[in-house]
């Protein structure tokens, strides 16, 4: 992984943690919706939200929910940073 997604997943712990209210909550690429107590359609909005607070980015309509995990919610971020 590079040092800017290292950077990034990093930071999206941090909002993770914030979020669903778990400091215990490590991220791996694979991470999937399932994967995490309490990660339901309204947090899964919360989530979007802080993201999008945290990075100055904002996702299209219907970006956020079409992502499979958490790697390819990184690659996503990355992404929209660097437009």
């Amino acid at each position: 992984m590079s040092s800017d997604k290292n950077t990034t997943k990093a930071r999206l712990e941090g909002i993770f943690h914030d979020v669903f209210g778990d400091e215990s909550i490590q991220l791996v690429e694979t991470m999937t919706a399932e994967d995490v107590d309490g990660w339901d359609s309204l947090q899964h909005i919360r989530l979007l939200l802080a993201i999008e607070n945290e990075f100055s980015i904002r996702f299209a309509i219907g970006e956020g929910t079409s992502l499979r995990n958490v790697g390819e919610l990184i690659e996503k971020i990355d992404a929209l940073q660097g437009q």
